[in-house]
C-alpha cells in the first residue's frame, strides 16, 4: 500500500466511522473503484482505532465521568446508582452482543463478508430501517433516561454492523430512535457505545499488522493518524447537523451507492 493510499482511506474512514454510511463498506467499495487491492478486515479494525482516539478526545469529559461513578457506585444496587454508574453498565450491557458475534463469525466477516453484493445489498436493506426508525420514533427522550432495555437493543443492534454496509453508527442510532431518544442523544450513546467496541476489535488485529499480505506497519500507522483528525471533525459535524435535520440525506445517499456497487459488480466494472 502506498503513502497516497493510506491517507485516501485514512480520510475516508474517519469521514464515515461516524456518518450512518458504513466505513468498514467503504473502505471495501474505494479501493474497488480505484483500482486498488482490498486492505483487508484487518486494516480496517486497526485504523479504526483512530477515530476511536478522536471519540475519547471530544467525549473525554462524559466518559471521565461516567467511568469515575461506574467505578465509585460499582457495588450499589441498580436503584441508588447515578444515572452516570448506569451508563457505564448499559455500555458493558450493550457491548456484549457484538463480542459474542464477533467471536463466532470472525471468519466470515473476513472472508465472505468482503463480498461487493453482499455490501451493495445491506447499504439498500438498511436504508428502509433507517426511515422505519426516523418514522415510528417519537424523538421525545433524552440520554437521561435511558434503562436496561435501552441499553440491551442498542447493543443487539450494534451487532448487525458486523455485516459491512450496515453502519455501526447507522444501526446503533437508529435502534436509539426505535426507542424514541431524540436524534442527538441516540447519536452521543452511539459514539459513547462504539468504545469498547472497536478499541478491542482493533487491539484483537494489531497483531497482523505488517504480516506478508497485508498493510505495512508504516500505511497502517498513516491511515490512522488521517482517520483521527477526520473523525474528530466528523463527530462534530454530526451532532451539529443532527440537532435539526433527519438521516434523510444519509438514507438517499446509501440507496444510490448501493445500487452502483450492485451494477458496477453485476457488470464486472469491479471485483
Amino acid at each position: 500500500m502506498s503513502s497516497l493510499e493510506a491517507i485516501v482511506l485514512g480520510f475516508v474512514q474517519g469521514l464515515t466511522e461516524f456518518l450512518p454510511i458504513s466505513s468498514s463498506g467503504h473502505l471495501r467499495i474505494v479501493p474497488a473503484f480505484l483500482g486498488w487491492e482490498d486492505p483487508g478486515a484487518g486494516f480496517t479494525a486497526v485504523i479504526q482505532l483512530g477515530t476511536m482516539a478522536a471519540v475519547l478526545i471530544y467525549f473525554r469529559a462524559d466518559l471521565w465521568r461516567i467511568a469515575s461513578a461506574w467505578l465509585a457506585e460499582l457495588r450499589l444496587p441498580y436503584a441508588q446508582r447515578s444515572q452516570d454508574a448506569n451508563l457505564g453498565w448499559f455500555i458493558i450491557l450493550g457491548t456484549i452482543p457484538i463480542a459474542i458475534f464477533g467471536v463466532i463469525f470472525g471468519n466470515a466477516i473476513e472472508t465472505g463478508a468482503r463480498s461487493l453484493y453482499l455490501i451493495g445489498s445491506a447499504l439498500i436493506v438498511f436504508s428502509f430501517v433507517m426511515v422505519a426508525a426516523e418514522r415510528v420514533g417519537s424523538h421525545r427522550r433524552e440520554l437521561a433516561e435511558m434503562n436496561v432495555r435501552d441499553g440491551l437493543f442498542i447493543g443487539l443492534f450494534q451487532a448487525l454492523a458486523l455485516i459491512p454496509g450496515v453502519s455501526r453508527s447507522g444501526s446503533t442510532i437508529s435502534a436509539g430512535l426505535f426507542r424514541n431518544f431524540d436524534r442527538l442523544a441516540a447519536a452521543r450513546y452511539s459514539f459513547l457505545l462504539s468504545v469498547p467496541a472497536v478499541v478491542l476489535s482493533g487491539l484483537f488485529e494489531l497483531r497482523k499488522v505488517g504480516e506478508k499480505g497485508s498493510p505495512s506497519v508504516a500505511a497502517t500507522v498513516i491511515a490512522t493518524l488521517v482517520a483521527f483528525v477526520v473523525g474528530y471533525a466528523a463527530i462534530a459535524w454530526l451532532l451539529r447537523y443532527l440537532t435539526t435535520h433527519s438521516l434523510r440525506i444519509f438514507v438517499i445517499y446509501r440507496i444510490a451507492l448501493g445500487i452502483l456497487v450492485l451494477v458496477l459488480t453485476a457488470s464486472g466494472a469491479i471485483s
